[in-house]
């Protein structure tokens, strides 16, 4: 559970932000939309290895 020290001075759309920024740092929609598909350990591997690939492919396009 996330809490805001919203102090009397801070205004409603400042407290807003700060909630904003804590629930996006701490990852809550991530994880939400994680859970919503089961992914085979081996499937996310694979992903991984791919993703690796080709941002290396795009290190060497900036390269040369």
């Amino acid at each position: 559970m996330l809490t805001i020290d919203a102090r009397e001075s801070d205004t409603i759309d400042k407290a807003l932000k700060k909630y904003k920024k804590k629930f996006e740092k701490a990852g809550f929609l991530r994880q939400l939309r994680e859970r919503q598909v089961f992914v085979k350990p081996s499937i996310k591997r694979r992903q991984t290895v791919l993703h690796a690939a080709y941002i290396e492919t795009l290190k060497r396009e900036a390269e040369g």
